[in-house]
């Protein structure tokens, strides 16, 4: 299956310009392509991962690829999507977040000398330096208020009660520039991008047609929603990040082990970078036992190996089955680190032998008194490691795990974690 049929059967083809000159030119030969992202924020999310692993795709197929970060473009904010206008960001905030992203995208793109080699651009590069009169002279000219006010992320902007700023209505000139730019120097074809940007891509396409008189194209995939129909975003508390200390490799994994029955088939074509025929022997053993979640977890370690590396999925996994119920006395040191920056933790003294259990879980906070504790033994609902605690909850050094780690559970979920730190 070539390219472009795999990218369709995928469901990754929302729109394309000339597709017919498209899948010619591809069959020419290599081809460059970028998809731009607004470094709004130090790092980015669960909702890039499908335009980041589009170009992935191409790499992968003998093209070269370009992340384009806006530097410029993030400091007038993209009006699409939005009811009002985005804070601008200062210089400093900006090439703070592009230098974070970039670590990221190395995960993604391979960035190693070579025909394919990932490139990333920052448009603040080529757009400080314009002068006003020059930007409108070059660029300005070559649309109507008219074609502009047309695009649907202008026109739904202009009739909310917000209005649109001209600094966010000039946006889509600039994204049309950066293509215009990447084009000339560095042979960009064709720009690529979400299905909610198709109208400042084609800008683009129309503006090298009109300025330079040469094709370029234009192709978008749909956006990545949740299983609710809402797009992935930025949100407090709602955002799934790449940046390790963000969200967690083993709280990366989770939200993939956690993906819906009735959207893991479409997660798993849009990110997947198995074969389709691998996808489909998968979602077929996964249909025969759903309560498996071979979909999910082939999901899960997947995109967590991707961003994080093979050690944090591997740890990520092995994690989620001791907080699973899985023979903690088993994992190492490295899982159990894992597992204490999920968990509840709490301060153990160097010897504990002869220690209670009791001050550590009311300390913890998954019990409230000396008498719940001693109804939780009563019930043999504690466990130290695997060790099913007796009625007077006394704790010994055997108890401790690899690492010097301390691992309570209450039940089959609650679990609280403590460290002798003299002990590595």
């Amino acid at each position: 299956m070539d390219l472009l049929d795999d990218l369709a059967a995928r469901g990754l083809v929302h729109d394309t310009t000339d597709p017919a000159a498209l899948r010619g030119r591809l069959s020419e030969g290599q081809i460059g392509l970028y998809i731009g992202f607004d470094p709004t924020a130090d790092s980015l999310h669960a909702g890039h991962l499908v335009g980041q692993l589009f170009m992935r795709r191409f790499q992968l197929a003998g093209h070269r690829p370009f992340a384009l970060a806006g530097g410029a473009t993030g400091m007038i904010g993209d009006p699409g999507g939005r009811s009002e206008e985005r804070n601008l960001l200062d210089d400093e905030t900006l090439r703070h977040n592009v230098d974070r992203i970039k670590v990221q995208l190395s995960a993604l793109l391979d960035f190693e000398p070579g025909p394919c080699q990932a490139t990333l651009v920052n448009n603040a590069d080529w757009t400080a330096p314009v002068t006003m009169l020059a930007f409108l002279r070059d660029v300005g000219k070559h649309f109507t208020v008219n074609q502009m006010i047309a695009k649907d992320s202008v026109r739904s902007r202009i009739e909310s009660e917000h209005g649109i700023s001209y600094t966010e209505f000039s946006y889509m000139l600039l994204q049309a520039d950066d293509f215009r730019h990447l084009y000339q120097a560095h042979g960009v074809e064709l720009q690529a991008g979400a299905s909610d940007q198709w109208g400042n891509i084609v800008a683009g396409v129309e503006l090298i047609r009109r300025r330079l008189g040469e094709q370029a194209f234009a192709m978008t995939h749909p956006l990545m929603l949740k299983s609710d129909g809402s797009k992935f975003g930025k949100s407090v508390g709602g955002a799934v990040w790449l940046d390790p200390q963000r969200t967690s490799p083993y709280q990366f994994r989770q939200f993939w082990m956690q993906t819906d029955d009735a959207i893991v088939a479409t997660y798993s074509k849009l990110l997947s970078l198995r074969s389709l025929a691998e996808i489909e022997a998968l979602l077929a053993d996964h249909a025969s036992a759903p309560e498996r979640r071979l979909a999910q977890r082939a999901l899960a370690d997947e995109m967590t190996t991707l961003v994080h590396g093979v050690a944090a999925a591997t740890n990520a996994a092995a994690a989620a089955d001791v907080l699973f119920g899985s023979d903690p006395t088993t994992a190492s040191a490295e899982v159990l680190h894992v597992v204490a920056q999920e968990a509840p933790s709490v301060a153990i003294p160097d010897d504990l032998d002869g220690r209670r259990v009791h001050e550590l879980l009311i300390e913890a906070g998954i019990a409230k008194s000396s008498s719940d504790v001693n109804r939780l033994l009563g019930q043999a609902a504690v466990r130290a490691g695997n060790r099913v605690l007796d009625a007077d909850g006394l704790l010994f050094d055997s108890d401790l795990l690899a690492g010097g780690y301390l691992l309570l559970r209450k039940g089959k979920r609650d679990f609280v974690v403590g460290k002798v730190s003299q002990r590595g």
